[in-house]
């Protein structure tokens, strides 16, 4: 499983002209599935994503989570993060999973993410077109893929 996490003041996601979610500060998490994860790379992106320590404490170093900040939580589905492009110039996404793995992985990262938090994790629609905007807090970006634990 692949997440990539965007510290922001502020994401949302629109879909056929309407806004579908939104969130203030917190984190914009893009989230992948791979055709071979199971509850074990779940568990621990979803650790790692609720206990990265990159908000700013009282003395300015990023040293706080987003438990500790209680900052939002806007998660998008995005199979794309498990492209390869070893050959050629055309991605290939045969190692992102079906709808059956990702669909159900995809919201159980959803609901972990909202009891840790105690927040609703805003959300996608999986397999959607949608427009997500954000602002980039930092900025910082953070990839955090299971396979390398």
């Amino acid at each position: 499983m692949k997440i990539v996490i965007q510290r922001v003041s502020e994401a949302s996601v629109t879909i056929d002209g309407k806004l579908h979610s939104s969130i203030g500060p917190g984190f914009m998490v893009l989230v992948g599935v791979s055709d071979d994860d199971t509850a074990d790379d779940l568990e621990y992106v979803v650790q790692k994503c609720v206990n990265l320590r990159v908000f700013d404490d009282e003395n300015g170093v990023m040293n706080r989570s987003i438990l500790d900040v209680g900052g939002e939580i806007l998660a998008v589905s995005q199979f794309t993060l498990l492209a390869s492009t070893r050959k050629g110039n055309r991605p290939s996404y045969i190692k992102a999973a079906r709808h059956e793995l990702a669909v159900p992985m995809y919201e159980e990262f959803c609901r972990m993410t909202s009891t840790l938090t105690g927040r609703e994790t805003r959300r996608g629609v999986f397999g959607a077109d949608m427009k997500v905007s954000l602002i980039n807090d930092g900025p910082v970006t953070i990839v955090i893929d299971s396979k390398n634990k």
